[in-house]
């Protein structure tokens, strides 16, 4: 499987990606600059954490309006999987390929430690070798992930099992205590915690390597094992 890592000016979590698809996975991955990536030929998609363009205007906001952002909504269109984490998320959402915002947190304070996740869905080709329930311990490095949609978009994501983790104990305000969405077709997903920051035991945790070996068998069943 061959993995793409889109690199914006003030990401600074892209090689954490690049080690967890290419080290921690053992699978093919490269790291591409915004302005001149081709996304063509990839299999999944990743945008990883950070401060693009420094979080001026809103986090995400610049990002956005990048060419590259073009691509993604195709790939998205034709079913391509894509993870966004943190600014990754931040940009998803700015570019309207995931549903809603995040605000500041609720305290009004960077946090950076490790959290509780949930997993809600585990039927997604994110979380499938997970159990639906499971409580699974992840790194969160944000001041701004205090995820907010309005009652009707909330009750879509209800509706079409779009939440995919929540917080056990919500750190930053986030409604319903959202960690992380995906979009109607359940090939977007985006992220506040850090799932590239807890593929080995040595980090803490290994609890996000099932996040990317669900990408890969996923992969293998639709692409390999049916070739």
């Amino acid at each position: 499987m061959k993995f793409a890592v889109v690199v914006f000016p003030g990401s600074n979590c892209d090689r954490d990606m690049y080690y967890a698809a290419k080290d921690a996975l053992g699978e093919e991955a490269e790291m591409l600059w915004y302005k001149d990536a081709n996304l063509d030929g990839y299999d999944a998609i990743l945008i990883p954490g950070g401060f693009s363009y420094g979080d001026y205007l809103r986090c995400g906001a610049i990002a956005s309006t990048s060419n590259v952002v073009k691509q993604l909504r195709e790939k998205a269109d034709a079913g391509v999987p894509i993870l966004g984490v943190c600014n990754g998320f931040q940009i998803l959402l700015e570019s309207g390929l995931l549903p809603g915002a995040l605000l500041r947190n609720e305290k009004l304070k960077f946090m950076c430690h490790f959290e509780d996740l949930v997993v809600e869905n585990n039927e997604t080709i994110f979380t499938s070798s997970y159990k639906k329930g499971e409580v699974i311990s992840i790194p969160i490095a944000h001041n701004e992930g205090n995820y907010y949609c309005d009652e009707e978009t909330l009750a879509r994501l209800r509706e079409n099992n779009q939440i995919v983790f929540t917080y056990k104990n919500n750190p930053n305000g986030s409604v319903a205590d959202i960690a992380g969405v995906t979009n109607e077709k359940g090939n977007v997903l985006g992220m506040m915690p850090h799932p590239e920051r807890a593929v080995e035991a040595i980090l803490n945790s290994a609890d996000g390597l099932k996040l990317f070996q669900s990408l890969v068998q996923n992969w293998r069943e639709t692409y390999v094992a049916g070739a």
